[in-house]
This record gives structure tokens, sequence and C-alpha cells, in this order.
């Protein structure tokens, strides 16, 4: 249960995305399967790899009559087991929200968005934690 608390707080820092500067995102660059960026590791530290944890990963499909709203699903695959929360989100200029339950709790999280590209996803929450997501291929 810890690591699908973990997930999902996860998931609410990363969820969000836009270009520096610009007040708009473009909700069909939002639209896709998204996982977390892998950790960088400094090249002199030779001891030191990336960690290794469950696979993450966050879908955001657009309603067909509003593309800045729609469906997110995360699915969180650790030791075999497959886990799936589904919620749904809005995006207004730069701001993302996200809500979602997991178990008896509803999740709600609005994201600030700082880059978005065809690759790479990086948003802030409310608490100034960045988290940066790369497109799922």
């Amino acid at each position: 249960m810890r690591i699908v608390l973990g997930c999902a707080a996860v998931l609410a820092l990363a969820c969000g995305a836009t270009f520096a500067g610009q007040a708009k995102v473009d909700a069909k660059m939002l639209t896709g399967k998204w996982e977390p960026a892998p950790e960088k590791v400094d090249p002199k530290d030779k001891d030191k790899k990336p960690a290794a944890g469950p696979v993450m990963v966050i879908e955001f499909t657009p309603d067909a009559k509003t593309p800045t709203a729609g469906v997110m699903s995360m699915t969180v695959l650790d030791s075999g087991k497959d886990l799936r929360v589904d919620g749904k989100y809005t995006l207004a200029a730069d701001k993302l929200t996200v809500e979602m339950r997991l178990a008896d709790k509803d999740i709600k999280e609005t994201l600030t968005i700082k880059k978005l590209t065809e690759s790479e996803l990086t948003t802030e929450d409310s608490k100034m934690k960045q988290e940066t997501l790369r497109r799922k291929r």
C-alpha cells in the first residue's frame, strides 16, 4: 500500500506540462502515455546506480468534446502485481488539475506545467517540488 500511495504522490507531482514563459499549454501534446524520467547519475560517482522501483505509466485521454479535459489512468507494476487507478484531469492555461480516488481517499492536486515538449513533461506541485516525465514509446 505504501508503494501505491507513493506512486499516487508521484502522479500528483508529475501530471502536467508547459513551455516556460507561456501562459497556455497545447492540450494535444499532453495526450498519450508518460513514465517517470530516469534519475540522472553523476558519471563521477561510479558506485551510485539509478534507483530501481515499481514501473509506472500515466495515460491522458482527452474528452471528444473538450480537449482540455478528459480521463487519466495510472498503472503501476510492482513485483508482478498490476494496479490501475483511474481519474480525470482538467487543463486551464498552465494549470493541470488531477482528481482520482485511491482506496477510500479522494486525491485532488493542481500542478503548474513548467515544460512540455514531444518527449518531456515537467510539472511543479504546491510544495514547489518538480517532477519530470518522458513520453513512453
